[in-house]
């Protein structure tokens, strides 16, 4: 072999070996700790989702418009490949809508580790698709002083977008400090995505099929800036309207309006 095809053949793999020896995102660093792979059919497993519905009386904080179900196959059913999340228009009480939430909580809660969510994300003006984590415990007060962790949220007046953000006492949309990004995904409604965190106790980076889009870290500013040393749990939803995802009313020729999830993996 010529040398300088001895080099080139040294170099794409030394290459190739720095880049799977240093990416955390191959796993290597990780442990699977909690999964679902929506392999059966039928209603979610309830080893692993609960269905809440406790908001369902004040519009969760947001005026939503949606009525979240419990054990609804219109709403939330698995047909061995995939969880389907569906807002559908229906009347139920004073309700036009309804939806379902799934969340985690006191099945899979975790501080720390690598959340990994391959989803397809509804469109449509007034359909608000979102994956993200609240606080188990709620240490440090009520919303927003004890955090929450939006890994993927898509408003459909806003089609060619998924937003990445995290709320706290001192950055949270209610006095207008978020902190997050806007990422351009021009086929997020039509194609499947990985939605990921990585988070531990210096930084949240968020990932979109493994790119890095956003990272928000750990200021050392105490819990008003950094709630995100306790443990989280995971929620599933799809809204209709709210103070955001309804800025721009909501078009009732989309519904059903459903999100796909392929999989959930918890990695530690």
């Amino acid at each position: 072999m010529s040398s300088w095809k001895f080099i080139l053949l040294l170099a794409l793999f030394g290459a190739s070996f720095f880049n799977w020896g240093c990416s955390a995102r191959d796993k290597g660093n990780f442990d699977l700790v909690w999964s679902d792979e929506f392999d059966y059919e039928g209603l979610p497993d309830e080893t692993k989702w609960n269905y809440d519905t406790v908001g369902n009386s004040y519009g969760w904080g947001n005026n939503e418009l949606q009525y979240y179900t419990v054990r609804d196959k219109k709403n939330a059913w698995v047909d061995g490949e995939y969880l389907h999340i569906s807002a559908v228009r229906e009347k139920l009480d004073d309700f036009n809508y309804t939806s379902a939430r799934l969340t985690t909580k006191e099945k899979g809660d975790w501080l720390y580790g690598r959340m990994e969510i391959r989803a397809q994300v509804p469109g449509g003006r007034g359909i608000w698709p979102a994956i993200w984590m609240l606080p188990t415990d709620w240490e440090y007060g009520g919303w927003p002083e004890s955090g929450e962790i939006d890994i993927m949220e898509h408003v459909g007046y806003d089609p060619d977008s998924i937003h990445t953000t995290v709320h706290t006492g001192a950055f949270n949309h209610g006095i207008g400090t978020q902190k997050g990004k806007a990422t351009y995904v021009p086929d997020c409604e039509e194609a499947f995505y990985v939605y990921a965190i990585e988070w531990n106790e210096e930084k949240i980076d968020f990932f979109i099929d493994d790119k890095l889009v956003f990272t928000f870290n750990n200021t050392k500013g105490g819990a008003p800036e950094w709630p995100f040393d306790k443990r989280f749990y995971l929620i599933l939803n799809v809204a209709v309207g709210g103070n955001w995802g309804g800025l721009h009313g909501v078009d009732d020729s989309i519904f059903p309006a459903t999100m796909r999830v392929d999989y959930v993996r918890i990695y530690q």
